[in-house]
């Protein structure tokens, strides 16, 4: 062999592993959008994780995500989701209801995976359950059929009290409608139910002034994302005026709050990311049935009960599907 082409040969074979290295494909990227905070996030990113890792995909090393927060500012999330789109994200996974708006606006192409509540259907965000349609799909919260389960076990635990309250955000239509649910509710048990407003924590401390003032027992909390993120202060304002309350979600009573009944936050959100990482593998959103989140469980917070001075009557406990000590 000629040195001359045995010098070329080695060039070529020193390129090899550069070749093969450009040619590897790079890790898919999904992008995560929400109106939520950062620190209001920590359950349901756990929990995404968690459903990707079931499909075979790990953050940093087999996947990538490019997290939006608007921090309780949706005006922010349509520039959100522009810049995941200029960056190629293969899947959106979109929590709530304005974060899906938003992305279902932006694109038709790229496969959104939703955590909202509500009538997808009748949102537009598809064609029906079990067969969605389009390049949407996800899991559906029925929180407005466990608003009357909310109100009867308040009744139970305040059996006396003749005005329940129900503090919401005015600004959502699943708020609306859960308001009409509980309102039945209110009828059918007798009592009287308080609707207050607050669109923004900082309508909190004269929702909870109107409570106190109109001689409310207990407090029915909306399943309203705003109503989660600032869930803190919520627990605050419940402590300073000893009100007892009830929330829709079981990370809220682990948090801190009396009492919740009904879906799980962590269970919702792994469907999302076994969702996003099977979509990831080729499914069609279209292909998969949107998931209704229908299992409620009662958790009470013994030791919240303890703080407020309310003695939780055995019969309410009896039914638990779990107590907090």
């Amino acid at each position: 062999m000629k040195r001359r082409t045995f010098i070329a040969g080695l060039g070529s074979a020193a390129a090899w592993p550069l070749v093969a290295r450009a040619q590897q494909p790079s890790m898919p990227v999904i992008g995560y959008l929400t109106d939520w905070t950062v620190e209001a996030d920590a359950v349901p990113l756990g929990a995404l994780r968690q459903g990707l890792s079931e499909t075979g995909y790990v953050e940093h090393r087999s996947v990538t995500i490019e997290y939006r927060w608007a921090e309780n500012t949706k005006a922010r999330l349509p520039a959100l989701v522009d810049d995941l789109i200029r960056r190629r994200v293969a899947v959106i996974a979109a929590n709530g209801t304005p974060s899906v708006l938003a992305a279902k606006s932006a694109t038709r192409t790229i496969p959104i995976v939703f955590m909202t509540g509500g009538d997808q259907v009748e949102q537009g965000f598809a064609v029906s359950l079990p067969r969605p349609g389009g390049n949407l799909t996800g899991v559906t919260l029925r929180n407005t059929e466990v608003s009357a389960k909310l109100l009867e076990i308040m009744h139970k635990l305040l059996p006396g009290e003749t005005t329940l309250a129900f503090l919401r955000n005015p600004t959502s239509q699943q708020q609306e409608v859960q308001t009409i649910e509980l309102q039945v509710a209110a009828r059918t048990l007798g009592v009287r139910l308080l609707v207050v407003n607050a669109s923004d924590p900082s309508e909190f401390e004269a929702a909870f002034a109107t409570v106190v003032r109109e001689r409310a027992g207990g407090l029915v909390v909306g399943g309203d994302a705003m109503l989660i993120i600032a869930r803190d202060q919520l627990f605050a304002y419940a402590a300073r005026h000893a009100l007892p309350t009830i929330y829709y979600y079981r990370e809220l009573a682990e948090a801190g709050g009396l009492m919740s009944c009904g879906a799980s936050l962590a269970e919702i959100f792994r469907v999302v990311g076994v969702y996003t990482g099977r979509i990831l593998k080729g499914t069609k959103p279209a292909d998969l049935p949107v998931m209704q989140a229908t299992k409620s469980e009662l958790v009470i917070n013994a030791v919240t009960a303890r703080a407020l001075g309310i003695d939780v009557p055995t019969t309410l406990l009896a039914i638990a599907d779990e107590v907090i000590e």
